[in-house]
């Protein structure tokens, strides 16, 4: 592969589930992020900046769908997936207390080798949502 040929980040990671309100009631109002995007198929979520989070209604994907710019192609997931948002280390008790207060229960919380940490939280459809500060990966430091 040419060395200037290179992926720049993950620009969209996405989750399924059976019910967009009751997910928007954990993504929107517990997590805060902010919907972009609201449709009867999906909703698209700020995550950070450059970054997108869609929340796909469940079956509600599998077939193509033409646009004017050209054909998306379907897609579906069945059962619970996995994705991991990038926090602060300093911010990991405050993470905590606002679980806790908003009745979402850590489901758990692992210590890496490189010494960061993970916070593992379902979301209303079971999805395994991280919550990750640094380090973990070789690429993720502070």
């Amino acid at each position: 592969m040419a060395n200037s040929l290179r992926v720049r980040g993950i620009l969209e990671t996405s989750v399924y589930v059976d019910d967009l309100d009751r997910a928007h009631a954990f993504y929107g109002d517990i997590l805060g992020l902010e919907r972009m995007v609201s449709g009867d198929r999906l909703s698209a979520y700020d995550a950070a900046p450059g970054e997108t989070l869609l929340v796909f209604l469940r079956g509600a994907t599998s077939q193509d769908v033409p646009t004017s710019g050209g054909l998306v192609p379907g897609h579906h997931s069945e059962g619970p997936s996995h994705f991991a948002f990038k926090v602060a280390k300093a911010d990991l008790n405050a993470w905590r207390a606002h679980f806790a207060q908003a009745g979402v229960s850590i489901v758990s919380e692992v210590t890496w080798p490189a010494g960061g940490v993970s916070l593992y939280v379902n979301d209303p459809d079971g999805n395994v949502v991280e919550f990750a500060a640094p380090a973990l990966w070789p690429n993720y430091r502070e």
